[in-house]
């Protein structure tokens, strides 16, 4: 028996990630203007990172609370006071190593072994491999699109719910569509959950990137303190802190004490120099967002304007998030041209392949750069669209 056969069935079968391997076939190259990664192009601020070494410098080496430092709770509190509106005690909050973490722990605590959680498709494929790995089936529901646009049709959703079904994981604005649930779906949703008794896991992440308001619906504005969400979230998206990994889970205080100890037999907690960065990021951090807001909405005016005029492409400006998903005329393997437009053009962008039904037959690419880079990668595009 070779070392692979040997291994659990869930880790053999864990797949590559569609995304990161264009990433790797290229991430060196000269002249490349990366739209592939769902991340910007400014580094964490300095008055974010000067938090963090001080901190270091202080000695703050050592370990510490598995929920996260009360400052930091107590800091994220603030933020959903501040922008949702809704006044959540410090022990709602768990914080954790990345947002990809919360997912995988929030799976874990909701999904037994032969569970289904429903997800909502095309995704960003990471949360259907973390229910895999937790010995679980993940089942999408497509995404209806129609003359551009992405719509949930309820119907569908609804039909896809069985006996087994333990979560539906819900992401508004969406990664990588832009679809962005309306309050009626989020009634709808957390309707169909309360009657079947199903957990809702709700990433957010996106929400005050959305472009026709203030920020995005959210299920905060619709449930009640009995209902079974969890929502998970990151610092990556909104302060540029990316390769952080530190991110955060919003749950019932009842489920603390399970919440700790499933921290405490993956990570054992976010190291708490990292943690001191989020707390000022948190509580000084809203012109960076407000920043980022407006870059991304002016590079996705960009983009989409310039693809769009080519009568080539079939999509339109999304709603929210930070990526155009686009369906370019004649391409029908999304990922031989994702190689083939890197490699011409170098401009990195994320084939359709990885983000599961519904999403073969688009590219992503993600517009939170700055607008004149974006203004190139946009013109190699269409001279390379129009040479197809």
């Amino acid at each position: 028996m070779s070392f692979i056969d040997s291994l659990s069935p869930q880790a053999r079968l864990a797949p590559e990630s569609g995304i990161v391997e264009i990433f790797n076939h290229a991430r060196d190259r000269e002249g490349l203007i990366p739209l592939w990664a769902g991340e910007g192009d400014t580094p964490t601020p300095a008055f974010i990172r000067d938090a963090a070494a001080a901190s270091l410098a202080a000695g703050h080496t050592f370990y510490t609370y598995n929920r996260g430092i009360p400052d930091l709770r107590r800091a994220i509190s603030d933020y959903y006071a501040r922008h949702f509106g809704r006044v959540l005690s410090p022990d709602h909050f768990y914080v954790v190593g990345s947002g990809m973490q919360a997912i995988k722990l929030s799976i874990e605590a909701i999904c037994k072994p032969g569970d289904e959680a429903i997800y909502l498709s095309p995704a960003w494929p990471n949360f259907a491999a973390a229910v895999d790995l937790a010995s679980a089936a993940a089942v999408a529901v497509e995404l209806e699109f129609v003359d551009g646009r992405w719509s949930l049709d309820i119907d569908r959703l609804k039909a896809a719910i069985g006996p087994r079904t333990s979560a539906i994981f819900i992401n508004s604005p969406s990664n990588p569509t832009g679809w962005t649930a309306t309050e009626a779906d989020l009634r709808a949703i957390l309707e169909l959950a309360r009657r079947d008794g199903i957990w809702i896991i709700a990433d957010e992440i996106y929400a005050l990137y959305y472009f026709n308001g203030p920020r995005a619906p959210s299920f905060l504005d619709v449930m009640e303190d009995d209902d079974r969400i969890l929502f998970v979230n990151s610092f990556s998206k909104n302060w540029s802190m990316t390769g952080w990994r530190v991110g955060w889970i919003v749950a019932p205080p009842a489920l603390g004490q399970v919440i700790e100890n499933l921290v405490q037999y993956s990570t054992s907690g976010v190291a708490e120099f990292l943690q001191r960065g989020g707390i000022v990021a948190l509580d000084r951090g809203d012109g960076l967002i407000r920043d980022n807001y407006e870059k991304a909405l002016k590079s996705r005016d960009i983009l989409c304007d310039a693809l769009i005029a080519t009568n080539r492409v079939e999509t339109l400006k999304p709603d929210g998030a930070l990526y155009a998903f686009l369906k370019i005329d004649g391409v029908e393997d999304t990922r031989a041209a994702a190689f083939d437009i890197v490699d011409k053009t170098a401009v990195g962008l994320a084939p359709g392949t990885a983000f599961g039904p519904g999403g073969q037959a688009f590219l992503r690419a993600c517009f939170l750069r700055n607008p004149a880079q974006v203004q190139v990668a946009a013109a190699r595009l269409v001279d390379y669209i129009g040479r197809l």
